[in-house]
């Protein structure tokens, strides 16, 4: 537990500062997963729906400083490798 007035002020912030955050990491969470099914399914016109959305989110989230933005980068390429494997495939 905190010992001082500033680190129990520091436990506040941070709190409300993932209540804050915590839906855009959800729904960062949520389109590349939906994204990902997408491309397992195999429609590429709706798969290429679902990437350029999860592919904003992630930059969204990035800039506002919500996730790195080496951790947002790292999803996209991942992401877009699915999706231009399943492309080429298809």
């Amino acid at each position: 537990m905190a010992n001082n007035k500033s680190a129990r002020k520091r436990i506040r912030v941070a709190e409300a500062k993932r209540q804050r955050n915590r839906p855009y990491r959800s729904a960062c969470r949520t389109l590349v997963k939906k994204a990902e099914l997408t491309i397992r399914d195999g429609d590429m016109d709706a798969a290429q729906d679902a990437v350029v959305r999860a592919v904003s989110m992630l930059d969204r989230t990035a800039g506002k400083g919500i996730i790195h933005r080496n951790n947002a980068a790292r999803r996209k390429s991942r992401l877009m490798a699915k999706y231009n494997a399943a492309a080429t495939a298809a």
